[in-house]
């Protein structure tokens, strides 16, 4: 449940923020504007055109974790994109930094993730967790929103999550590669996870070490998404320099951008 009296200005309730520390996850339904869900869209699509012509350059269907014509990832748009600043910077996102990962928060990472419509084994993702991805160590707890752009469902490949209570863990695990996919993958039990099941401009917001995977894409049209990862200090890799951004949003509870 959400209480708001706009779509900027939502209230994350006591609720969510226990489930948030006993399970891992919580989700915010219907809660961007049509206005910026139309700006998201309009990004990722010429972000994802862009990337499909740098694969006709290199002469290539895959690009890092993209595979074209079932997924794509664009990693860390803001940084030629600012004008993005205003959207991921606003009272929103700081009022899920404050119920999540506390009074300091900084932009950690930034992608774009869509679901092409060619339903095939690469373009699923298997349970990991955020952290996994991250070889420095110890990595600092941080959250993922994940921001539907189109409604969301287990036919067009939306996200699973596994709540900790099902994972038996709610630390970071190490992953092992799959060398046909390059996936990191950190689960290997039976639970099959809850399917977020939304409209679009709703949020997922879990932590970074809450595992949760994605199915293929059976339906006709392609599924976008926009997710944002807040962490609470600067995440370094094992040799000591910064991984990915170092944007600060919060301090002591303040906002700072």
């Amino acid at each position: 449940m959400i209480t708001s009296s706009t779509k900027s200005d939502i209230k994350v309730t006591a609720e969510q923020q226990e489930q948030y520390r006993e399970e891992g996850y919580f989700i915010l339904e219907n809660v961007l504007a049509h206005d910026e869900l139309e700006m998201l869209r309009a990004k990722c699509d010429g972000l994802v055109a862009h990337q499909e012509a740098e694969m006709d350059r290199l002469g290539t269907d895959e690009l890092e974790l993209s595979r074209r014509g079932s997924r794509y990832f664009v990693f860390l748009a803001f940084k030629d994109h600012p004008d993005l600043a205003s959207f991921i910077f606003s009272d929103r996102f700081a009022e899920i930094c404050r119920a999540t990962v506390g009074d300091n928060a900084l932009l950690f990472w930034e992608q774009f993730v869509v679901k092409g419509t060619s339903g095939t084994k690469k373009a699923a993702f298997s349970w990991h967790q955020d952290a996994g991805y991250v070889d420095g160590l110890p990595v600092p707890p941080y959250v993922n929103t994940w921001i539907a752009l189109d409604d969301v469902s287990e036919d067009n490949g939306t996200i699973y999550i596994l709540p900790y209570s099902k994972a038996g863990t709610r630390e970071r695990v190490e992953h092992k590669v799959d060398p046909d996919t390059g996936d990191r993958i950190g689960y290997f039990g039976d639970e099959t996870g809850v399917p977020v099941v939304a409209p679009a401009g709703s949020i997922a917001v879990f932590s970074s070490t809450s595992f949760h995977r994605s199915g293929s894409n059976r339906t006709p049209n392609r599924r976008r998404a926009y997710a944002l990862q807040f962490a609470r200090e600067v995440v370094h890799r094992d040799d000591g320099s910064v991984m990915g951004l170092e944007e600060w949003f919060l301090r002591n509870g303040k906002r700072v951008r």
